[in-house]
Formats: C-alpha cells, structure tokens, sequence
C-alpha cells in the first residue's frame, strides 16, 4: 500500500469542510488560466461536487486530493484527470495556493507521493501534464521528478489577448 504521507505535507480526501478553500481557488482569476476556467463556480456547485468527491476514480475518471502541511492546514490540490484504465494513463495537475507556501518543497513531496499512488496503486504505465510555457515553476517541478517534455502545442490557450503555448510532459512507469 501507497503512504500519502510525506515528511512535510500529506494528501487527503476532500471534506465538506473544504468548501471555503475550493471555492477560493476556483474563483481566483489569477489561476483561471491554469485550468482553462472561464466563468466563476458558485458555493453550491462547489458543495455539491464535494458530497460526490466520495466516488470511485473508476466511476469518476478524477480524483482530487487536499495537500495538507503537518499543522493540517490545507495548502493546495493535487488531481488525477483523465483516468483511462484501458491504456493505464491518466494526467496530473498540481497547486499550492498561497505564494508563503511555494518553493518550499511541498509541490515536490506531494508530485512524489501522487506519481507512486498512480504507479504502485492504480498501476498506470504514465501520467503526463500539460503544462503553459510561461509557467516556469511547474515546469521545474515536473521536470525534476522525472517527467520529459514529448510536445509543445502551439498557440494553445488564449489569455484574451494573446495565445500561449503549452507543453506536454510525461512521465513512464519503468
């Protein structure tokens, strides 16, 4: 069995008492364009979708996780999407939310702890992340735990004002 518990941070299920955190992020336009979010989530959206967080990723093709610091204090997400159990492949988003909190080696532990679920437990053979070129960050983090850069998609999302290009990175289970 797969610990999701670090030295620093561990992962959770999402709780009902997670509302205020989820609903902070998804109507932070400043993240928007990570997600390709383009209208707010209201409050009972964002609880309704917490009482089904509880289905199965076979059922639901995604799981979300709360990154939580050893004070329990939930600092980001990290998510599953795209599960195809036929090919063993899924996708990986991460965030920490408060910028105190980034570089400080949480997004590592917990990219760690969610690439060894994805492999030892849901026994995928790669999980990939498509990631903005400009989001240099990230792109370290997921280059630094051994994922490759396979593409870049050009002009692929648009900000309102100009396109952006996003890379594709993998990672294959040796």
């Amino acid at each position: 069995m797969v610990n999701l518990k670090g030295e620093h941070i561990y992962l959770r299920a999402l709780e009902p008492e997670d509302l205020d955190f989820v609903y902070r992020i998804e109507n932070d336009t400043t993240l928007w364009e990570l997600s390709d979010t383009q209208t707010p989530y209201s409050r009972f959206l964002i609880k309704q979708y917490l009482e089904n967080a509880q289905q199965d990723i076979f059922e639901a093709k995604q799981l979300r996780l709360a990154i939580c610091d050893t004070s329990d204090n939930t600092i980001g997400l990290i998510d599953v999407f795209e599960f195809d159990v036929k090919n063993k492949r899924a996708g990986i988003g991460i965030l920490i939310q408060d910028e105190e909190n980034r570089n400080r080696g949480y997004g590592k532990e917990a990219l760690e702890l969610l690439v060894n679920y994805c492999f030892q437990t849901l026994h995928l053979h790669q999980v990939y992340a498509n990631i903005s070129e400009s989001n240099s960050a990230s792109l370290k983090l997921f280059k630094n735990n051994g994922f490759g850069i396979i593409g870049l998609k050009k002009d692929w999302s648009f900000d309102g004002e100009k396109y952006t290009n996003e890379y594709i990175l993998q990672r294959i289970n040796a």
